[in-house]
Protein backbone atom coordinates (compact mmCIF):
# COMPACT_ATOMS: atom_id res chain seq x y z
CA UNK A 1 0.00 0.00 0.00
CA UNK A 2 1.16 3.42 -0.76
CA UNK A 3 1.87 6.11 1.32
CA UNK A 4 0.23 9.33 0.61
CA UNK A 5 2.26 11.99 2.07
CA UNK A 6 0.18 15.17 3.58
CA UNK A 7 1.11 18.72 4.33
CA UNK A 8 1.07 19.89 7.83
CA UNK A 9 -1.30 22.69 7.81
CA UNK A 10 0.30 26.25 8.53
CA UNK A 11 0.43 26.64 12.13
CA UNK A 12 0.57 29.98 14.64
CA UNK A 13 4.10 28.77 15.03
CA UNK A 14 4.93 28.92 11.91
CA UNK A 15 4.02 32.27 10.83
CA UNK A 16 5.25 33.79 13.91
CA UNK A 17 8.85 32.47 12.65
CA UNK A 18 8.60 33.50 9.22
CA UNK A 19 7.55 37.01 10.41
CA UNK A 20 10.29 37.26 12.90
CA UNK A 21 12.77 36.07 10.31
CA UNK A 22 11.27 38.72 8.35
CA UNK A 23 11.65 41.42 11.03
CA UNK A 24 15.18 40.60 11.86
CA UNK A 25 16.41 40.72 8.51
CA UNK A 26 14.42 43.99 8.10
CA UNK A 27 16.13 44.83 11.09
CA UNK A 28 19.63 43.68 10.37
CA UNK A 29 19.92 45.58 6.73
CA UNK A 30 18.75 48.78 8.25
CA UNK A 31 21.33 48.66 11.02
CA UNK A 32 23.58 47.97 8.19
CA UNK A 33 22.90 50.22 5.77
CA UNK A 34 24.58 53.15 7.37
CA UNK A 35 27.62 51.49 7.57
CA UNK A 36 27.56 50.75 3.77
CA UNK A 37 26.87 54.22 2.83
CA UNK A 38 29.18 56.05 4.83
CA UNK A 39 32.01 54.27 2.72
CA UNK A 40 30.97 56.18 -0.56
CA UNK A 41 31.85 59.35 -1.22
CA UNK A 42 29.95 62.58 -0.46
CA UNK A 43 28.41 64.73 -2.61
CA UNK A 44 31.17 67.61 -1.82
CA UNK A 45 33.89 65.02 -3.19
CA UNK A 46 31.94 63.92 -5.91
CA UNK A 47 31.60 67.40 -7.50
CA UNK A 48 35.48 68.65 -6.21
CA UNK A 49 36.88 66.50 -9.17
CA UNK A 50 33.77 64.58 -10.80
CA UNK A 51 33.65 65.26 -14.40
CA UNK A 52 31.21 67.83 -15.70
CA UNK A 53 28.96 66.17 -19.20
CA UNK A 54 27.84 69.11 -21.34
CA UNK A 55 25.51 68.85 -24.43
CA UNK A 56 26.71 70.86 -27.05
CA UNK A 57 23.08 70.77 -29.54
CA UNK A 58 21.30 73.00 -28.01
CA UNK A 59 24.35 75.92 -27.33
CA UNK A 60 23.47 78.17 -30.77
CA UNK A 61 26.48 79.42 -33.36
CA UNK A 62 28.14 82.25 -31.97
CA UNK A 63 27.28 81.69 -28.04
CA UNK A 64 28.88 81.25 -24.94
CA UNK A 65 27.55 79.11 -22.23
CA UNK A 66 29.08 79.34 -18.82
CA UNK A 67 29.47 76.33 -16.70
CA UNK A 68 31.41 74.88 -13.47
CA UNK A 69 33.74 72.53 -12.93
CA UNK A 70 35.79 72.01 -9.76
CA UNK A 71 34.59 74.84 -8.26
CA UNK A 72 35.82 76.98 -11.54
CA UNK A 73 34.27 78.73 -14.42
CA UNK A 74 34.12 77.70 -17.96
CA UNK A 75 33.17 79.13 -21.11
CA UNK A 76 32.44 76.85 -23.64
CA UNK A 77 32.31 78.67 -26.76
CA UNK A 78 30.18 77.93 -30.14
CA UNK A 79 32.36 79.61 -33.07
CA UNK A 80 31.49 81.08 -35.84
CA UNK A 81 33.18 80.13 -39.11
CA UNK A 82 34.54 83.75 -39.45
CA UNK A 83 35.58 83.73 -35.57
CA UNK A 84 37.48 80.01 -36.48
CA UNK A 85 38.86 81.79 -39.71
CA UNK A 86 40.21 85.09 -37.73
CA UNK A 87 41.22 82.78 -35.05
CA UNK A 88 43.69 80.63 -37.82
CA UNK A 89 44.66 83.57 -39.57
CA UNK A 90 47.03 84.76 -36.38
CA UNK A 91 50.78 84.98 -36.67
CA UNK A 92 51.67 83.47 -33.64
CA UNK A 93 54.81 84.91 -33.70
CA UNK A 94 52.75 88.28 -32.64
CA UNK A 95 51.73 86.14 -29.47
CA UNK A 96 52.63 86.78 -25.83
CA UNK A 97 51.66 83.27 -25.55
CA UNK A 98 52.03 81.47 -28.85
CA UNK A 99 49.64 78.84 -29.23
CA UNK A 100 48.10 78.14 -32.54
CA UNK A 101 44.32 77.99 -32.49
CA UNK A 102 44.60 74.14 -33.74
CA UNK A 103 46.45 73.12 -30.21
CA UNK A 104 43.47 74.64 -28.18
CA UNK A 105 40.35 72.68 -29.82
CA UNK A 106 40.14 69.05 -30.37
CA UNK A 107 41.03 68.03 -34.15
CA UNK A 108 37.98 68.08 -36.08
CA UNK A 109 35.69 70.22 -33.35
CA UNK A 110 37.09 73.48 -34.11
CA UNK A 111 33.51 75.39 -34.02
CA UNK A 112 34.07 74.42 -29.81
CA UNK A 113 36.23 76.36 -27.70
CA UNK A 114 36.21 75.19 -23.96
CA UNK A 115 38.51 77.28 -21.66
CA UNK A 116 38.66 78.37 -17.97
CA UNK A 117 36.65 81.17 -17.92
CA UNK A 118 39.04 83.40 -15.57
CA UNK A 119 41.75 86.10 -16.43
CA UNK A 120 45.08 84.92 -16.37
CA UNK A 121 45.77 88.27 -14.38
CA UNK A 122 43.42 88.83 -11.36
CA UNK A 123 40.95 85.97 -11.95
CA UNK A 124 38.34 88.60 -13.27
CA UNK A 125 35.83 87.04 -15.40
CA UNK A 126 36.29 88.30 -19.11
CA UNK A 127 33.00 89.48 -20.89
CA UNK A 128 32.54 87.73 -24.54
CA UNK A 129 31.77 88.74 -27.70
CA UNK A 130 34.20 92.19 -26.18
CA UNK A 131 37.02 93.74 -27.19
CA UNK A 132 39.26 94.85 -30.52
CA UNK A 133 39.04 91.09 -31.43
CA UNK A 134 35.76 90.04 -30.29
CA UNK A 135 36.80 87.06 -28.14
CA UNK A 136 36.97 88.31 -24.21
CA UNK A 137 37.48 91.43 -22.99
CA UNK A 138 38.42 91.95 -18.53
CA UNK A 139 36.92 95.43 -17.83
CA UNK A 140 38.83 95.42 -15.10
CA UNK A 141 42.36 95.25 -15.68
CA UNK A 142 41.55 95.80 -20.05
CA UNK A 143 43.06 92.54 -21.08
CA UNK A 144 41.67 91.25 -24.08
CA UNK A 145 41.33 87.89 -26.07
CA UNK A 146 40.91 86.88 -29.13
CA UNK A 147 37.95 84.20 -30.27
CA UNK A 148 40.95 81.39 -29.35
CA UNK A 149 41.08 82.53 -25.66
CA UNK A 150 44.53 84.27 -26.19
CA UNK A 151 45.90 87.07 -24.91
CA UNK A 152 46.30 89.82 -27.68
CA UNK A 153 46.80 93.32 -25.20
CA UNK A 154 46.73 94.21 -21.45
CA UNK A 155 48.18 92.56 -18.20
CA UNK A 156 47.15 88.58 -18.31
CA UNK A 157 50.25 86.72 -19.14
CA UNK A 158 48.73 83.61 -20.46
CA UNK A 159 46.14 82.83 -22.50
CA UNK A 160 42.32 81.28 -20.99
CA UNK A 161 43.32 78.29 -20.28
CA UNK A 162 42.21 74.78 -21.83
CA UNK A 163 40.72 72.31 -18.76
CA UNK A 164 40.80 68.76 -19.70
CA UNK A 165 37.69 67.57 -21.51
CA UNK A 166 37.19 65.12 -24.26
CA UNK A 167 34.21 64.62 -26.82
CA UNK A 168 32.18 61.82 -25.84
CA UNK A 169 30.16 62.36 -29.51
CA UNK A 170 29.87 65.06 -31.72
CA UNK A 171 27.15 66.60 -29.61
CA UNK A 172 28.84 66.14 -25.90
CA UNK A 173 31.41 66.92 -24.24
CA UNK A 174 32.73 65.56 -20.50
CA UNK A 175 35.58 68.58 -18.55
CA UNK A 176 37.32 66.77 -16.31
CA UNK A 177 38.95 63.66 -18.70
CA UNK A 178 41.61 64.46 -21.31
CA UNK A 179 41.58 62.25 -24.36
CA UNK A 180 44.36 60.83 -26.22
CA UNK A 181 45.96 63.82 -28.40
CA UNK A 182 43.83 66.45 -26.63
CA UNK A 183 44.36 70.15 -26.25
CA UNK A 184 47.10 70.85 -23.78
CA UNK A 185 46.03 72.84 -20.67
CA UNK A 186 48.08 75.79 -18.81
CA UNK A 187 47.79 75.19 -15.34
Amino acid sequence: MATIATEAPATRRDFLLIATGALGAVGTAALIWPFVASLAPDAEVIAAGAPVDVDLEPIQLGQIVKVFWRGKLIFVRHRTPEEIKSAEDVDISTLRDPQTDAARVKPGHAPFLIVYGNCTHLGCVPLGHEGAYKGWFCPCHGSVFDTSGRIRQGPAPLNLPVPPYTFVSDTKIRIGEESRGGAPAHA
